[in-house]
């Protein structure tokens, strides 16, 4: 035995080397991820550009091109020996007889070796990275069976947007010759089907079913077939926009329903009506609701500003994690940016989370809008107002097509952030403005349903006024996990920190102020100490103050800024005026860093707790600043009060627990 095993040693130098250079002639090594198949018959040309664009669209993905050629009588027999002959990942297998589609896709399966098999029309054109995006939800969602791409013609209008079948066997090229930028096209969902030109399929599940049913031979009806018994086993059918393939429908099987294989579309129509005749009495009648398999789901409508900036402002990022805790509870989301603007990459984003974004001129258009309001909302459940400018727009038009509950969401109470501001301003204007805001407000929060406010203090102010509405105390940010890696000895760490969006007034204001009547006190005891200023869009008057001891970092990735917070002592939010409750402070809160702040930047929380410490005068501030500093055990139970604060009051659960009382 031991002479054996020095022999496999001494060989395996050699072995390595023979595979290095005999690859193809070591198949059984080698098991791709995917195994995309492309039956053909004939059509040398369309199979060949086919090809072509696989190879161009993905350059790092293991996966095999396998052409089950059936019995073609053109350059197709040729397609390895000749044109493909020094790629090792494309197998060419010749049929000696013509099976035709369905038989041949189930023939060539058998020598497939991936995790997941893919079926490509040759008739096709994959766009850059098609298979990625597949990919990245059948890789991700366990609960996915098939994923498809959305198919354009050449000239890039709409063939399909997922497939819905109506109750009578009927089928739905759902957006067939719209264009295909379209938002209503453009977000992931789950389908009825998905037509067989571009799908993939795990591997394991077309063994279980047995492939294709033959009963649909030659061809038609079989990819939906295969849909309709992927759910029966419990999993979801996709599509995915970014997954885009430009299809030349009609070359292999014509057009004519009376003739050759496409008479066949006829045929099989009725038997897939005898087999799933009961589940066919539950399809939907509305497109609407069936274009996104929707009919056992609430609909909620939200509509604010723009898309949500996440990772630049509070309100984006409030906005952001409420979206997603809407589509975790199960409701289907529909957004409305009211600057009708794709932004990205947010919008891409939502819509790969699978919610609907309504954007582009066509929406912009008043009437159009208007309709889309009097033909769908009815299919909604809930509508969702942020601010008062949006509410103001939109709350008369709600109210005139919905009869479900209307939420509304001012982010703060805006009428009072401007009167503070005016007693520390005096600018006569921003008075006007409070007062003319305080009456849009008021008329807001008389025609909504539910209002939501951020903070005790607005709770029991609005509360007061209006006792019979049902109001209630959300928390601003959600966090599910709080970090666990965190630096916790602070003689470890140097300098200050204020993250803000600096174009919002109230935290320009506080920058300046702190640059002016605190820094210096501080500089004077620590003249090496540095202020970091995050934020995005920061105005020249705040950029003029970049000095050895004030660094200007500008705009952050989430990741960038969490280990700047690692790196600093204290985290600084220095408002002199706004309401609500201040996202820099939690989100500092969440980095488990010690803050100070103002009474305006630490209302409506738990000052209780210890995770910030308030005051409002310049010279008290630099003093507190300046003893806290290397005072290491206290900023040390800062931190951990912290971690506290975004447990008890900001958690998930705690948004589910509110949420839930009217998501009914």
């Amino acid at each position: 035995m031991l002479f054996i095993h020095k022999i496999i040693i001494l060989s395996l130098p050699i072995i390595l080397l023979f595979y290095a250079k005999n690859k193809s002639n070591l198949f059984f090594l080698y098991s791709p991820l995917v195994s995309i198949i492309i039956p053909v018959h004939n059509n040398f040309n369309y199979t060949y550009n086919c090809i072509s664009s696989i190879l161009d669209s993905e350059k790092s993905l293991s996966f095999e091109i396998i052409i089950s050629n059936d019995n073609s009588n053109d350059e197709t027999t040729f397609l390895k020996t000749k044109y493909f002959k020094n790629n090792k990942n494309i197998l060419v297998y010749n049929n000696h007889k013509t099976y035709n589609f369905l038989l041949n896709c189930k023939r060539a399966t058998k020598r497939a070796r991936g995790k997941y098999i893919l079926f490509l029309n040759n008739d096709t054109k994959v766009h850059k990275e098609w298979l990625t995006y597949l990919l990245k939800i059948i890789e991700n969602d366990e609960k996915v069976g098939m994923v498809g791409s959305k198919l354009i013609y050449p000239d890039g209008l709409l063939q399909e947007a997922g497939g819905i079948v109506w109750s009578n066997g009927e089928c739905l090229n759902y957006g067939r010759g719209s264009n295909s930028d379209f938002p209503e096209y453009n977000y992931v969902k789950e389908v009825d089907y998905i037509s067989g030109t571009s799908i993939i399929i795990r591997k394991f599940l077309w063994d279980k079913i047995g492939g294709f049913d033959k009963r649909f031979i030659p061809a038609y009806y079989e990819d939906t077939d295969f849909a309709f018994e992927l759910r029966k086993l419990g999993y979801k059918v996709m599509y995915q926009p970014l997954s885009v393939v430009e299809h030349y429908e009609g070359i292999s099987n014509g057009k004519e329903l009376i003739s050759g294989i496409k008479k066949y579309q006829v045929k099989n129509k009725i038997k897939f009506i005898d087999k799933w005749q009961k589940e066919l009495k539950n399809q939907v009648l509305e497109t609407f609701m069936a274009r996104d398999r929707c009919f056992n789901k609430s609909r909620i409508f939200v509509i604010d500003r723009f898309v949500p900036n996440f990772d630049k402002d509070a309100g984006g990022r409030c906005c952001f994690m409420y979206l997603n805790l809407y589509q975790r509870l199960g409701l289907q989301v529909t957004f409305l940016g009211n600057d009708f603007q794709k932004i990205e990459p947010y919008t891409t984003i939502l819509q790969q989370k699978g919610m609907e974004i309504l954007y582009g001129d066509t929406y912009k258009n008043e009437t159009y809008l208007e309709n889309w309001f009097k033909e769908n909302l009815k299919y909604f459940k809930f509508v969702y107002l942020q601010r008062p400018d949006i509410g103001q727009k939109y709350i008369d038009l709600i109210r005139k097509y919905f009869s479900g509950k209307i939420f509304y969401f001012a982010h703060d109470l805006h009428h009072i952030r401007l009167a503070r501001e005016y007693n520390i301003t005096h600018d006569k204007n921003k008075y006007i403005e409070s007062e003319t805001v305080k009456q849009i407000e008021m008329e807001i929060f008389n025609k909504v349903d539910i209002i939501h406010v951020v903070g005790d203090f607005e709770y029991n102010y609005l509360k007061e006024k209006f006792e019979n509405k049902i109001i209630r105390n959300i928390p601003l940010f959600i966090y599910e996990n709080n970090y666990d890696m965190i630096e916790k000895d602070f003689s470890k760490r140097n300098g200050l920190i204020v993250v803000a969006g600096l174009l919002h007034a109230p935290n320009a204001d506080g920058v300046l102020w702190f640059a002016k009547e605190i820094y210096p006190k501080i500089i004077d005891k620590f003249n090496e100490i540095v202020w970091y200023i995050v934020g995005s869009d920061i105005p020249d008057e705040i950029k003029n103050l970049e000095s050895k001891n004030i660094i200007i970092k500008g705009f952050l990735s989430d990741e960038e800024l969490h280990l700047l917070y690692q790196k600093c002592r204290i985290a600084i939010a220095p408002l002199r005026f706004g309401a609500g409750v201040k996202g820099k402070i939690l989100e500092a809160a969440h980095n488990q860093i010690p803050i100070v702040t103002t009474s305006i930047g630490g209302e409506g929380l738990d000052k209780s707790l210890g995770a910030f410490i308030v005051e409002d005068n310049a010279e008290k501030m630099a003093k507190i600043i300046c003893e806290l500093y290397e005072d290491f055990p206290k900023l040390k139970q800062m931190s951990d009060s912290g971690k506290l604060l975004i447990e008890k009051y900001f958690s998930l659960d705690k948004a589910k627990e509110i949420l839930m009382k009217d998501l009914i």
